[in-house]
């Protein structure tokens, strides 16, 4: 019961103060509902970007693989802090000086509106068919066992899986749909808070409990006791390859961090470009600590079972059941509803302002008022939580969609990071290119990904089979081995389509060179050290890798 009471008053001062901070702001405007006004402060900006990266799923999956590789899947955290200079140094400024609302505008006004409507349409498809309910699921499996809610209720597993993915959806499209950007970003700044708090609890009691109630001990036994998982750099077989990090694993971290509406949304909401770039240079700052809640966990974990769980899923909760005293239960969980809440209603706040400005606006009814551009923003809003909500249970298999997810991405990741990048590096590569860029892009990493690495896997194991080869060690091995990394593929296609593009914008250029005209939305002076924290950041990271590197 105290654990129940703990979260609820929690949930609700959350709620209470994203409130209180956002009742006089203006949302009929369209600035005013899909940017929070453009008012967004440093502060909220770090807090509204970790949080909208961490949900139920990141923080079990990222564990568990840390859990069966060790330290190398750090990658997935680290790097991403450089990817989040890159884009303060480099993207932002261009970003705020067209003043844009979703990246695809700047598709619009760089190749044509149906690039831009192709591309609003890849990040609307990915948004719902995948995000949407993965999140509402993973984050419902959680909340379920936590509080045990089939007990607690009296109803079968399914029943109280489907109450919490109503629960959940209800109130996180709340909060998106009739809130806007800035409750978003104000409740996700306050869950960033209670995030890295109860995160860091978690190895502190974890390292507790393997070291006889002496942290330093516990961190002393983890290390020597299997000090090769404490390597940085992923050998073959594992999730991350040491080599990935300089192929596709940056291309990966710019595409999220620097193109992708569900996160950038943050920064496009600055009430300048100054407190955009101190925003992302904090949370890569502080992205750099994340391997101590997203990776330390799952590696204290394989010690705490001795590598004995029957699903690496299952490492961080089992860890936090084992090891977090009960009185605190209730906190975490509100901690944890805070960052499923926060993934859900930051995509469909996302979704909303993709659909209301690129698609309704542009091709429903061009002379709509900013008014009617929100009323049918929000309507599309709660039809897209409402289909996520019936879809969400029908995910029979949730963890192993989780492990192909980043995969997944991959077929609309790469060509729209391909095209942004071209568009802003060239001036005269035509509109026809662009298209093809995206087409040619998708249609070769699947038939890479879902036609060719199966052929060449299936003759690999069929191989080592008929040589006699049965250990499953030996054999992941080889069908790690059997076709290049899906890292390196990406790599390999963004050089293609690049190479695809520039071939077209040389035989055929566009009449006139492209001039990115600035819109005077926001002052666009940078802060004035953006160059010396991005640079100290960027070496903070490599000495990481350096010091971890066996």
């Amino acid at each position: 019961m105290l654990g129940i009471l703990s979260f609820v008053g929690f949930t609700l001062l959350v709620a209470l103060i994203a409130y209180l901070a956002t009742r006089k702001t203006d949302e009929s405007s369209s600035d005013g509902y899909f940017l929070g006004g453009r008012s967004l402060t440093a502060g909220v900006i770090a807090g509204s970007l970790l949080l909208t990266n961490l949900s139920t799923e990141q923080i079990v999956g990222l564990n568990g693989s840390a859990y069966t590789d060790g330290l190398s899947v750090m990658a997935w955290e680290t790097l991403a802090a450089i990817a989040m200079v890159v884009t303060a140094v480099f993207l932002l400024p261009r970003y705020l000086k067209g003043g844009l609302t979703t990246i695809p505008q700047f598709l619009a006004k760089r190749f044509d509106v149906t690039t831009k409507t192709i591309t609003s349409g890849l990040f609307l498809t990915g948004y719902v068919v995948v995000l949407l309910p993965v999140i509402l699921y993973s984050g419902s499996v959680a909340i379920s066992g936590m509080f045990n809610v089939p007990e607690l209720l009296g109803v079968s597993d399914s029943t109280a899986l489907v109450l919490c993915i109503w629960g959940i959806g209800v109130i996180g499209s709340i909060y998106a749909v009739f809130g806007g950007l800035k409750a978003v970003a104000v409740s996700d700044s306050i869950n960033a808070i209670g995030l890295i708090v109860g995160g860091i609890l978690i190895p502190i009691f974890g390292l507790m409990a393997i070291g006889d109630g002496n942290m330093f001990t516990g961190l002393d036994n983890l290390i020597t006791s299997d000090a090769a998982r404490f390597d940085s750099t992923g050998n073959a077989g594992q999730e991350v390859p040491f080599s990935t990090i300089f192929t596709g694993m940056m291309l990966v971290q710019l595409f999220y961090w620097g193109t992708n509406q569900q996160i950038i949304q943050r920064a496009l909401g600055a009430k300048n470009l100054a407190e955009g770039q101190k925003g992302l240079l904090l949370a890569s700052f502080l992205k750099i600590l994340g391997p101590l809640i997203l990776v330390l966990p799952g590696m204290i974990a394989y010690h705490y079972f001795d590598g004995s769980l029957a699903s690496s899923d299952l490492a961080y909760p089992e860890l936090v059941r084992a090891v977090l005293p009960k009185p605190l239960v209730g906190f975490f969980a509100a901690v944890l509803f805070g960052a499923i809440l926060s993934s859900f209603n930051s995509v469909l706040n996302s979704s909303v302002t993709l659909f209301g400005i690129d698609i309704y606006k542009q091709h429903i009814n061009k002379e709509a008022p900013e008014k009617t551009v929100v009323k049918y923003g929000k309507i599309f809003g709660i039809c897209l939580a409402l289909a996520a909500m019936f879809i969400a249970p029908l995910i029979a298999n949730a963890g192993s969609l989780f492990n192909y997810l980043q995969e997944i991405n991959g077929i609309y990741s790469i060509p729209i990071f391909t095209i942004i990048v071209v568009g802003y590096l060239t001036k005269r590569v035509p509109a026809i290119a662009a298209k093809i860029g995206i087409f040619s892009g998708s249609l070769l990493y699947i038939i890479s990904q879902f036609i060719l690495k199966g052929q060449f896997v299936d003759k690999a194991l069929e191989t080592a089979k008929a040589s006699g080869i049965t250990d499953p060690a030996a054999l992941k091995l080889i069908e790690a081995d059997a076709y290049p990394h899906y890292l390196h593929i990406m790599a390999i296609l963004f050089v293609t389509n690049a190479a695809i593009m520039l071939l077209i914008g040389k035989f055929y250029p566009r009449k006139e060179a492209f001039e990115l005209e600035y819109t005077k939305q926001v002052s666009i002076e940078p802060y004035k050290y953006v160059n010396h924290v991005g640079i100290a950041i960027c070496v903070i990271v490599i000495g990481i890798y350096i010091y971890f590197a066996k």
